[in-house]
């Protein structure tokens, strides 16, 4: 091996090892996050039912009882233009009557389902039992959902899905994950058993145009005008609105980040069990190591150069 051999295999290795503080960066990005709440603290949602829909302090989860034609909400504003986005949350019903209806969703000002914009999660006991259901209204107010009963059962123009009919239960905790897909104009909900982590249920609809112009994470049951008297009531918990690293988003004060705090475990009653406890976020999403390939290609190429020069000089 020659000298000039030897500079030249010197170079490549100071040059793979200043690049390994642009892998481990890369490595480490997270998501950006517009609003993210444990319920440890007063969450300050605003609501026009506070009997309904409150803060419970003593289990730090929000409480929601939702029943049609009274127009009941829980909203938090965000500060969102548009893009990509994914919204999870933890959830466990106490009591889902025939009739009622759990929402989530997010959406503009109108908080109604058949207005847009509107990315809605629904809990529903109806026909079908008790089943789940995604659904999109654009801005130009065009709506598809679909929902997680075979669609054999379904009338003639009804959803595609065509895996089995998959129910959800009372007294169970579930982590619902909504994800939009901006370049593939595509919007998906998944629903995990938050304890096991085991999929329960997942699908699409195809977004025909870009979503944008939400502002608020809400519940309840505007634009329902069902009968009276029943209800959908259960806790929220851990609800995370994030966005791609790439995006750009300015939280603004309406952002609340908390810190996760022991919570007493609360003792099931006859009248009013609630089940397992959803477990908190961790602030930080974990990442993937930084690769260990740069920093051991570059050192075996500074040792050989080194080991050459000593044997040079015994020489």
């Amino acid at each position: 091996m020659n000298r000039r051999s030897v500079i030249c295999y010197l170079i490549i290795a100071t040059f793979l090892l200043a690049l390994v503080p642009t892998a481990a960066a890369e490595d480490t990005q997270s998501p950006t996050v517009i609003y993210q709440t444990t319920f440890s603290t007063d969450p300050r949602w605003v609501t026009n039912n506070p009997s309904s829909d409150y803060w419970d302090s003593n289990l730090g989860m929000y409480h929601f009882g939702i029943e049609p034609s009274t127009g009941n909400y829980a909203y938090i504003p965000v500060d969102y233009e548009r893009g990509p986005f994914k919204l999870e949350y933890d959830v466990i019903f106490n009591q889902v009557d025939e009739g009622a209806t759990f929402r989530l969703g997010f959406s503009g000002q109108d908080m109604e389902p058949t207005k847009g914009p509107m990315v809605l999660t629904q809990f529903t006991n109806a026909k079908f039992g008790q089943i789940m259901w995604l659904r999109l209204v654009t801005n130009s107010n065009k709506m598809v959902e679909v929902n997680s009963q075979n669609s054999d059962s379904l009338s003639s123009g009804a959803n595609a899905y065509e895996g089995p009919t998959v129910k959800y239960e009372i007294n169970k905790t579930y982590h619902v994950t909504v994800n939009y897909d901006e370049e593939n104009a595509l919007l998906s909900m998944k629903v995990n058993e938050k304890t096991s982590g085991s999929d329960v249920w997942s699908y699409f609809v195809n977004a025909a145009e870009d979503l944008h112009g939400m502002d608020r994470i809400f519940l309840g049951s505007k634009g329902d005008y069902g009968m009276m008297g029943i209800y959908a009531k259960g806790y929220i918990d851990n609800v995370r609105l994030t966005v791609p690293v790439s995006t750009v988003a300015t939280p603004t004060a309406t952002v609340q980040k908390t810190t996760i705090t022991t919570r007493p475990t609360p003792i099931p009653t006859t009248a009013n069990p609630i089940g397992t406890v959803p477990t908190e976020y961790a602030e930080t999403t974990q990442q993937s190591p930084s690769s260990v390939i740069l920093p051991i290609a570059a050192f075996s190429l500074v040792g050989l150069c080194l080991g050459f020069f000593g044997l040079k000089r015994r020489e």
